[in-house]
């Protein structure tokens, strides 16, 4: 058997998520880890392709100034400069 070490108060916590969803501490934290790293890998693939769309609008001259942008900003936030 594998162990990871954890503080005291984490295994009550898991032990209590465990319980309430019938499942044994290991299913549980399992189940909680493959939906973590499936969650990370697409916020990771979100990430990618926000910083490829900015990186391909730059190429194509699709920007607008920083002036530009604060003005809108300062317009539909009511932010003060």
């Amino acid at each position: 058997m594998n162990t990871i070490p954890s503080k005291p108060e984490r295994r009550k916590e898991l032990e209590d998520f465990a319980r309430q969803r019938g499942k044994t501490p290991a299913g549980a934290l399992d189940e909680a880890l493959a939906a973590y790293l499936e969650w990370e890998q697409q916020d990771f693939e979100e990430a990618v392709r926000g910083i490829q769309q900015g990186h391909d609008d730059a190429q194509l001259d699709r920007t607008r100034s920083v002036e530009e942008f604060l003005n809108d900003m300062q317009n539909k936030h009511g932010l003060s400069r």
